[in-house]
């Protein structure tokens, strides 16, 4: 349980860094995620999603 409060510990840090980093940036990468159909954005979380546990997996084993 512990690992997975770091992990997400670790998202809100990247995630926090990039807003503070490049905030222009970020404003315009969420302007653009509008022209985005939710397919393709479904698309994209799964593939992530994927990706993620492939790690997850290889690291744990």
């Amino acid at each position: 349980m512990s690992e997975l409060v770091i992990a997400f510990g670790l998202f809100l840090f990247i995630e926090g860094i990039l807003y503070a980093l490049f905030p222009a940036k970020m404003k315009s990468i969420l302007k653009k995620l509008e022209l985005i159909t939710d397919s393709q954005l479904r698309s994209g979380g799964l593939i992530f999603t994927l990706i993620g546990f492939v790690i997850i997996y290889y690291f744990k084993s």
